[in-house]
């Protein structure tokens, strides 16, 4: 409930000066819900608000974004793998991760 909140005050109220941290957005909810409600928000703050914004998720379908909206991209943190564990090389890379 509490993340709910917080988005609607978001997007409510951020503006095109703003700069809007999102991080898994719709994480507490189905799949479907969760992407379908990460999506619209990403959405909004792309095209109507325009606000410049961060938007960590683990929804890969959000990949396809910049396909279908102009001022949006994907970048990753760049993770090296090594057996069972990962060394996260904390730079950020072009492109959407694996």
């Amino acid at each position: 409930m509490v993340e709910m909140t917080e988005t609607a005050n978001i997007l409510h109220n951020a503006t095109e000066h703003s700069l809007v941290l999102m991080d898994e957005i719709g994480r507490g909810t189905s799949t479907y819900d969760g992407l379908s409600l990460a999506w619209a928000c990403a959405e909004n703050l792309a095209n109507k608000i325009k606000a410049l914004t961060l938007f960590a998720t683990h929804y890969f379908e959000l990949t396809q974004l910049p396909e279908k909206m102009e001022g949006v991209a994907n970048v990753h943190l760049d993770a090296l793998e090594h057996g069972d564990t990962i060394a996260f090389m904390h730079s950020v890379q072009d492109g959407g991760g694996q």
